[in-house]
């Protein structure tokens, strides 16, 4: 016992090289398990931030939904608007004739007009919700709109400017007697026959000059049509 006692006494020197390499185990394994516990806090956090990007962006594009769909509810509202204007000309022939630039298709800023409305109404969708998520639709749709707004307001200030001064004399005595033919295809005080002679007569004198809008004359002829009938 004692000899081994001794034996192990010659190898003292080699305590303190190997309490290093303990020593130097235990550092390296806690510094992996801190290194591995930084590890998971790395990517709890990136999940995190994850979440929150995308819980942000989310929000974003919930706003910017919201957003563009009460721009497009604005723009659907001047659409109609611009039509309520439009009606006016349609269903009142006295005004459409004070004013007859209007449907003179001669003209390149009624015909930039008529093709800026027909465009516009294509384009119309039935309700802001329709085009949810399509941007380059809303977009359209609003440029759309403004194109057929200004190129109104421009032919409608031209119109009232000239009146009928673009017309010749002649045009003009024509014009003006097919108003008054047309005053007379709508009064409740003439008779049917009268009322549809006046109808027949205005569109003769109007022949080569101006055409009535289709909503105009099918209003008339619905008119005309129910006094004959009666």
């Amino acid at each position: 016992m004692l000899g081994r006692v001794e034996n192990l006494f010659h190898f003292w020197w080699l305590i303190f090289p190997l309490a290093g390499m303990v020593g130097g185990g235990v550092r390296a394994v806690a510094a992996a398990n801190e290194r591995r516990a930084e590890r998971r806090l790395e990517r709890y956090r990136i999940k995190q931030q994850t979440k929150i990007a995308v819980a942000e962006a989310a929000g974003r594009s919930q706003t910017n939904e919201i957003k563009n769909r009460r721009e497009l509810t604005r723009v659907i509202k001047k659409h109609g608007e611009t039509d309520a204007r439009w009606l006016e000309y349609e269903i009142d022939v006295a005004k459409l004739l004070d004013f007859p630039l209007m449907t003179d298709m001669r003209n390149p800023l009624t015909i930039e007009f008529h093709k800026a409305r027909r465009r516009a109404d294509l384009l119309r969708p039935d309700n802001a919700n329709d085009l949810d998520g399509d941007r380059e639709a809303q977009l359209e749709y609003r440029d759309a709109v403004h194109d057929y707004v200004t190129s109104f307001d421009v032919a409608e200030a031209e119109a009232i400017r000239l009146r009928r001064s673009t017309f010749s004399s002649e045009d003009q005595q024509r014009i003006a007697r097919a108003q008054n033919l047309l005053r007379l295809a709508e009064d409740d005080g003439a008779t049917p026959q009268e009322r549809q002679n006046a109808y027949t007569r205005a569109r003769a004198e109007l022949e080569g000059i101006l055409a009535l809008p289709a909503a105009t004359r099918a209003s008339i002829e619905r008119k005309l049509a129910g006094e004959l009938e009666a």
